[in-house]
C-alpha cells in the first residue's frame, strides 16, 4: 500500500481543521430532505448494512422522489443515522430531522453542524453506547471534543474499525473505513449506470488515518437505467459513498465535506484507544 500523505501535508494552511476555521454557508439547490437522505442511506442499505430489507424499493422510491411520507418513514429505521439528524436538528431549533438542511449537515457537513456543542453529541452518544462499551466510553467521548456531528464522527470514532488497524488488522477495516464515509471525487467518464471518479483514498501508517494521493475508481449511479443524478457533466465534484455516487458538491458543500472529515480524523487519530468494538454494527 502507498504511504498517505498526512492529512494537513495536502492542505494548505487555511484549510488545516481547527475551531473557528469552518468553511462558509453553502448555497444553492437543495433536494427533498427525505429523498436526500435516501441518496446517502440507499449505498450501505444495498449492502445489507442497515435500515429496511427491501434496497430495491428505496432505490425507486429515490430516483422518483415524489413518496416523500414514504421515504420519510423508512429514514426512522436507519438506526445508526436517526439519533445524529435528531440531535442537528435539536441543537439548531429546528423542528424535522429531515430538513434538508439537517440531512445535509449529516451526511456531507453544513453551518448546523457547528452548533452542536461537545457536551449535546457526548449525551447523545451516552444514551445510545455507554453500557454496551462499559470501560471503552471515557477514549469514545475524548474524541467528541475535537470532533463534529457529520457522519464521518460515527465511521472513524465510533465503529470499531480503526482499533482493529492498530491492532494489526489491515486489509478489511481500512476498506470499510474508507468506503462507509462520505468521500468526495472529481468525475471523469460516465456511462448510464457507471461513473469514473478521481478520488482520494484513506491509507493507514500504523497509526494515524491518512489521506492518500488521487486514484481513479468506478462507482454506480444507478441501475437500469434508475438513478439518483441526472444532471452530470466531466469535472463535476460530486459525493461519494461505499460505491455509489450520491449528489454533485457544490464548492461550498465541499469545502464542508472536506473540512468535516478533516476535523473528524484529526479527532480519532489523538485517540489511543479509538473504536470500541461493543458497539459495531450500530
Amino acid at each position: 500500500m502507498k504511504q498517505g500523505l498526512p492529512v494537513s501535508a495536502s492542505l494548505e494552511p487555511s484549510a488545516v481543521p481547527r475551531r473557528g476555521n469552518a468553511p462558509s454557508a453553502p448555497c444553492g439547490r437543495l433536494l427533498p430532505g427525505p429523498v436526500l437522505f435516501a441518496r446517502y442511506a440507499y449505498p450501505p442499505n444495498a449492502l445489507g448494512y442497515c435500515g429496511p430489507a427491501d434496497p430495491a424499493a428505496l432505490l425507486g422510491m429515490t430516483s422518483e422522489g415524489t413518496d416523500l411520507a414514504g421515504l420519510s418513514q423508512l429514514a426512522t429505521r436507519f438506526e445508526g443515522a436517526w439519533p445524529y439528524l435528531q440531535l442537528i436538528a435539536a441543537c439548531n431549533g429546528i423542528a424535522d430531522p429531515l430538513d434538508p438542511r439537517v440531512v445535509e449537515a449529516y451526511w456531507t457537513g453544513n453551518e448546523l453542524v457547528s452548533r452542536v456543542p461537545p457536551s449535546a453529541l457526548a449525551a447523545s452518544l451516552g444514551d445510545r453506547f455507554e453500557r454496551r462499551a462499559g470501560r471503552h466510553f471515557g477514549p469514545l467521548v475524548s474524541s467528541v471534543a475535537g470532533g463534529v456531528a457529520q457522519h464521518s464522527f460515527h465511521v472513524f470514532a465510533v465503529y470499531p474499525w480503526l482499533g482493529l488497524l492498530r491492532a494489526g488488522r489491515e486489509g478489511p477495516p481500512l476498506e470499510v473505513l474508507d468506503r462507509c464515509r462520505i468521500r468526495w471525487g472529481r468525475v471523469e467518464t460516465l456511462t448510464d449506470d457507471l461513473v469514473t471518479v478521481r478520488s482520494r483514498r484513506l491509507c493507514f501508517d500504523g497509526s494515524r488515518l491518512t489521506l492518500g494521493n488521487e486514484q481513479v475508481e468506478q462507482v454506480w449511479r444507478g441501475v437500469n437505467g434508475v438513478t439518483f443524478t441526472v444532471d452530470l457533466q466531466p469535472g463535476n465534484m460530486v459525493s461519494l459513498h461505499w460505491d455509489w455516487l450520491c449528489d454533485r458538491l457544490s464548492p461550498p458543500a465541499f469545502a464542508w465535506l472536506r473540512y468535516c472529515t478533516l476535523r473528524n480524523l484529526a479527532a480519532v487519530n489523538s485517540l489511543a484507544q479509538p473504536g470500541p468494538a461493543a458497539v459495531c454494527g450500530t
